[in-house]
């Protein structure tokens, strides 16, 4: 029974998020290397693991590799593929992959086409953190030690 070991797993997945399970991870996608490890950072300190990608190519081979990546966040403007474009492939490779569209554009047609194409959210850039957090949150249940010590088995 794995009841006695929960809590101190819990820790330990915190300390070496980096080996978490690939499909376990956000990835994150974007061009701009300041925007990448702000993003990175801010989902670390709250427990969460990060793949984060700077070249579209390179996030949509790890995407058909691992088919069940839980969350992508995608930037919309990048050279070569836009994230409307990754969206779309996103959503053909790994259907149950939830995307949050992240951009500078505050273009409403790029909004549209974003959310009817199934993006659970869309944020401006700079954004809210907490706002975010919300929408990352809500993408991922998370996986709480205080209900598995309470016996109830992970889901």
């Amino acid at each position: 029974s794995a009841q006695g070991f929960s809590s101190k797993r819990a820790s330990w997945a915190f300390m070496t998020s980096t080996i978490e399970p690939a499909t376990e991870a956000i990835c994150l996608l974007d061009d701009d290397p300041a925007v990448l490890k702000s993003i990175t950072r801010l989902l670390a300190c709250e427990g969460f693991a990060v793949r984060p990608f700077s070249e579209p190519k390179n996030f949509l081979a790890h995407i058909q590799e691992y088919h069940s990546v839980r969350l992508a966040i995608l930037d919309v403007w990048m050279e070569g593929m836009n994230g409307l474009e990754i969206q779309a492939e996103v959503s053909n490779i790994s259907a149950q992959t939830r995307v949050i569209i992240i951009t500078a554009d505050a273009n409403p047609v790029t909004k549209n086409t974003a959310l009817s194409a199934g993006a659970i959210a869309f944020f401006i850039k700079p954004f809210d953190d907490e706002e975010f957090l919300t929408a990352v949150r809500s993408a991922i249940p998370r996986r709480t030690p205080t209900s598995n010590e309470a016996g109830v088995p992970f889901s």
